[in-house]
């Protein structure tokens, strides 16, 4: 087990009216380390920092982070939720059809929410939450497949 190396993460955790605990701490840290994580990588992250911890207890402290919005939710259609640090920029994803990798992709044009609905039938439009498809680099030059 570890302890926690940023201190800045239980001031943000209280600044957004969660309780900090030493569950939350590892799990925030451990998403913002990671790289688009699943229930289960991020589970298995916070208890290589704090030791056990219930799957449910981790689904209970994503949904609060993500509601105060210190992590984001990416529904990648056909998969599993994905979880990430980077929040509050409206930045989009591409997503390899053969493997499941998923990467960052900055805004496509200008700032949030990046594109013009063709109707917004009255909404203010504040976000555009884009998901590219297509092979990554190691899927395209190993000729897979993707996935139907």
């Amino acid at each position: 087990m570890t302890a926690s190396r940023d201190p800045a993460v239980a001031p943000e955790l209280r600044g957004a009216g969660l309780r900090v605990t030493a569950a939350r701490v590892a799990l925030l840290e451990t998403v913002r380390r990671g790289d688009h994580l699943g229930v289960e990588a991020i589970a298995a992250g916070v208890r290589r920092r704090v030791g056990h911890v219930s799957l449910q207890a981790v689904y209970e402290a994503l949904h609060a982070l993500t509601a105060a919005g210190l992590v984001r939710r990416i529904q990648p259609p056909g998969g599993p939720a994905r979880f990430e640090g980077r929040v509050g920029d409206n930045h989009h994803h591409v997503l390899c059809r053969s493997c499941g990798a998923l990467a960052d992709v900055d805004c496509a044009v200008g700032e949030a929410p990046c594109l013009t609905a063709s109707d917004d039938h009255g909404f203010s439009i504040d976000e555009a939450e884009v998901i590219y498809r297509g092979l990554c680099p190691d899927c395209s030059t190993t000729g897979s497949s993707p996935a139907p």
